[in-house]
């Protein structure tokens, strides 16, 4: 019998935990949510927060009911504009193409502005 009564309040201190570190998640999200919008007026986020500090659950229902929709958009708004930073980055890092760089070195060859042991060293490097 004593058993059962462990498991049951362990198994209802692990529901609690979960429905607490969900509630953590959406509240995080809505304070993200209310620093991204910019359409929003300062002092609509600071009454928006000083709600979520004293009547945080009703608070958090009403936002994500009234806002949501908002709320959506501009999230998928920030991860495209992070996804389209990443990619810039990647591709700002990774440079050209070997063979982008030989036919550069080559024009620059042909030019006069090398010389052909310059040519051969940045080809060795584009191709290592």
């Amino acid at each position: 019998m004593n058993f059962w009564v462990d498991f049951w309040t362990i198994l209802g201190w692990m529901l609690w935990a979960v429905v607490f570190i969900g509630y953590l998640f959406a509240l995080f999200a809505i304070v993200g949510d209310l620093f991204r919008d910019r359409k929003l007026s300062g002092w609509w986020k600071a009454v928006w927060i000083v709600f979520l500090i004293f009547l945080p659950f009703l608070t958090a229902l009403v936002y994500i009911i009234a806002r949501g929709e908002g709320m959506a958009e501009r999230s998928d708004r920030a991860a495209r504009d992070a996804e389209t930073a990443a990619q810039s980055i990647i591709r700002e890092v990774a440079g050209t193409s070997p063979s982008e760089e030989i036919a550069a070195a080559s024009a620059l060859l042909e030019s006069g502005a090398i010389t052909r042991d310059e040519f051969d060293r940045l080809k060795a490097k584009a191709l290592a």
